[in-house]
């Protein structure tokens, strides 16, 4: 016998389903994904001390921080709502934003052993990963509330808007999310860099002070960050109005943030062929 015919033919695992079909297999894994996020929510909370209230005690501790620093020393405007109160109505979607950023930025590392097994679209896994911070952002809401109550500045007809800004703050975290997701896998030099971007990020964005501090000159360059428009929105919804919304802003956050999830997504979709190999 020749060599050519005493040799083992090669195997090759493929997806059952042609690419096109991609977003439909997406669809089919649903069971999965709810899988993989209650998975992560039962870890996230099963091994800490005090569980659920660390996600209590972090926004409370940091509101009090940015309140003594930015409105008891610095004494910055607080658009006429209590300080506290407009603190915290943009550290709801920035912790989001945060919390979101990290873990899937190495959801895909954290689930290597699972990706080199078997097909299943792997965005699947960085998108669980989002989901599972909003049960910190629905536990903020909550905090929100009681602070409302506690200082009598109930929300207007305005709080219906709310749920239009979570969608515009999800666009810019899904989107340096799966870029990141990617990314980390080649590079694990990119698990140091988040924390200094996150770190950076929240002392660029009007977290401790309201956007309007900002000369009007440069509050279009300073929407460039896509948190700006989204901690604006959150305040507007949840504050009255307060502080009141920069449309030219808001619509380049918008657009921006679209553009960061679709190039997010192409990434992904091209890295996502060799992920299984480089992992």
């Amino acid at each position: 016998m020749s060599k050519e015919e005493t040799a083992q033919p090669e195997i090759v695992i493929e997806p059952q389903r042609p690419v096109l079909h991609y977003w439909r297999d997406v669809w089919r894994y649903r069971e999965l994904f709810l899988f993989l996020v209650w998975r992560d929510i039962l870890v996230r909370y099963k091994q800490t001390v005090i569980g659920v209230a660390w996600s209590v005690l972090r926004p409370l501790v940091a509101m009090l921080t940015f309140t003594v620093v930015f409105g008891l020393l610095a004494k910055l405007p607080s658009e006429g709502v209590p300080y506290p109160l407009l603190v915290f109505a943009a550290m709801i979607p920035w912790n989001f934003f945060a919390n979101a950023l990290s873990e899937s930025s190495g959801s895909l590392v954290a689930s290597g052993n699972l990706l080199t097994k078997v097909y299943f679209p792997r965005i699947i896994i960085p998108a669980g990963s989002i989901v599972v911070s909003l049960v910190d952002l629905a536990i903020s809401l909550a905090i929100m509330a009681v602070l409302m109550l506690w200082f009598g500045y109930l929300p207007d007809w305005r709080i219906v808007t709310l749920p239009l800004f979570l969608f515009l703050a999800a666009l810019p975290v899904a989107g340096a999310g799966l870029w990141f997701a990617a990314l980390n896998v080649r590079y694990r030099d990119f698990r140091f860099v988040i924390p200094f971007l996150l770190q950076f990020g929240l002392y660029v964005s009007p977290v401790g002070f309201a956007s309007t501090v900002v000369p009007e000159k440069w509050r279009l360059l300073y929407a460039l960050n896509p948190m700006v428009a989204v901690i604006d929105g959150f305040r507007w919804a949840l504050l009255r109005g307060a502080a009141g919304i920069y449309l030219p802003g808001l619509l380049l956050s918008t657009v921006l943030s679209l553009a960061l999830l679709f190039s997010g997504i192409w990434y992904f979709r091209k890295s996502e062929r060799i992920l299984a190999d480089v992992i």
